[in-house]
């Protein structure tokens, strides 16, 4: 391919549990230092959480924050951030050839539970509902808001996807800049769920809301003893750009996409399905036209459910079975999960292994579950691999959605 249909990362801006940018969330993969905390939730009481600590005023004034959301604040932290880390004259950009592609899991949640919940301690009167609920609960919202927040004309919107929202994002985007609808692509995925008692009753519901008497344990994926999920919140919005547009500004380049797969399930709401799966990471191998063994890591979904853990370690054993020199990590013991953040960030987490050849553990595992036992697992302590030139990243989501991203490193 010529550089016009090689597209490349050239800025990173994200916020997790435990960090604001990719130095310090790196810098705490490595240590092993974990984002979760015990936080009241409303109605359940105690619960483990992530929740992030940017300045939501960086980058917005506190009058659009109060129109918006706090989704739309992590995208546009974000989304800014990237920007700046690009070094990209932004201001010389065709606002019109720029894109927003921001995977979700689900948006409208926090703002319709805190209106019903105000109505509720008002006697239910319905005059008090904001005449700012319709923007505040579309679901390009976030998307919508990083535009108007940078004066972007072109495209944007959200790709509900469920907890595959972050690669599906960045793919997206990617799959614009080659067709030629974009010359920019602002892509990721973002998260507010820690800020809605709704989705802690869901999983609770279901059996699958992790907890301990000790907060930043209670994310364990791959763990023989875990019990479900930690919600948390975040964002990664990464700048997007085909390499002969980097190489023209010299812009410094992290990676290339080079190989993405999305499929379905098409098996069952909630219980993942690994042949799906094996299929999803063999053709984003395919499409990047290389083989298994050329994958130096491979981060895994992992969320810390019994089955989710059982069917994507079964999964990679299989897609994996010919390659001795792959290693595997997983990233949610240290964030718990980000659902449409969780692809995007854990990806960031993992590309400056191009740099300094290190594959950053998953943590919290005491006593690796038998069913989750598979080939080079990287636990509780980083591991010096020397050179890494391909990472392969999994995102699955309900409703049977799969997705792998693959990234090189560029040289």
């Amino acid at each position: 391919m010529d550089d016009t249909q090689r597209i490349v990362m050239t800025g990173i801006g994200l916020t997790a549990p435990n960090g604001n940018n990719l130095e310090e969330f790196r810098q705490n993969l490595l240590a092993c230092k974990s984002g979760i905390q015990h936080a009241e939730i409303r109605y359940m009481g105690k619960q483990a959480a992530g929740f992030c600590n940017f300045d939501e005023f960086k980058y917005q004034s506190k009058k659009l924050r109060r129109r918006g959301t706090r989704a739309g604040s992590i995208s546009i932290y974000c989304a800014n951030e990237a920007l700046k880390d690009s070094g990209i004259n932004f201001e010389a950009v065709d606002k019109s050839m720029v894109g927003v592609y921001l995977g979700i899991t689900e948006h409208g949640n926090v703002e319709t539970e805190e209106e019903i919940f105000q109505m509720h301690q008002n006697n239910l009167d319905w005059k008090l509902w904001s005449p700012h609920h319709n923007p505040r609960t579309v679901s390009n919202s976030p998307a919508g808001e990083v535009t108007l927040n940078l004066n972007i004309t072109g495209p944007h919107y959200t790709l509900g996807s469920a907890c595959a929202g972050g690669n599906v994002g960045i793919i997206q985007g990617v799959q614009q800049l080659l067709l030629g609808e974009v010359d920019l692509a602002l892509a990721g995925g973002i998260s507010e769920s820690s800020q809605t008692f709704g989705i802690f009753a869901a999983f609770a519901a279901q059996g699958a809301l992790a907890h301990h008497d000790d907060p930043t344990l209670a994310s364990r994926p791959l763990d023989k003893n875990r019990n479900g999920i930690a919600i948390s919140e975040g964002g990664a919005v990464y700048v997007l750009e085909r390499l002969s547009d980097a190489k023209k500004r010299n812009a410094k380049i992290y990676c290339e996409i080079v190989g993405y797969a999305i499929n379905s399930d098409a098996s069952d709401f909630v219980n993942p399905n690994s042949e799906r799966q094996v299929e999803c990471m063999h053709k984003a191998i395919k499409r990047a036209g290389i083989t298994v063994s050329d994958i130096d890591i491979l981060n895994m979904h992992a969320t810390g459910t019994g089955t989710g853990d059982v069917n994507e370690t079964q999964a990679v054993r299989v897609a994996f079975a010919e390659s001795s020199k792959t290693y595997v990590n997983f990233t949610k013991g240290h964030i718990g999960h980000c659902m449409g953040a969780a692809g995007a960030l854990e990806l960031a987490g993992n590309i400056p292994s191009f740099t300094d050849g290190v594959v950053h553990p998953g943590m919290n595992v005491t006593e690796l579950d038998p069913e989750c036992v598979v080939k080079n697992l990287v636990i509780n302590e980083p591991k010096l691999i020397g050179n890494v030139n391909y990472i392969l990243n999994n995102s699955f989501g309900m409703l049977g959605i799969n997705s792998a991203l693959i990234v090189k490193k560029y040289s």
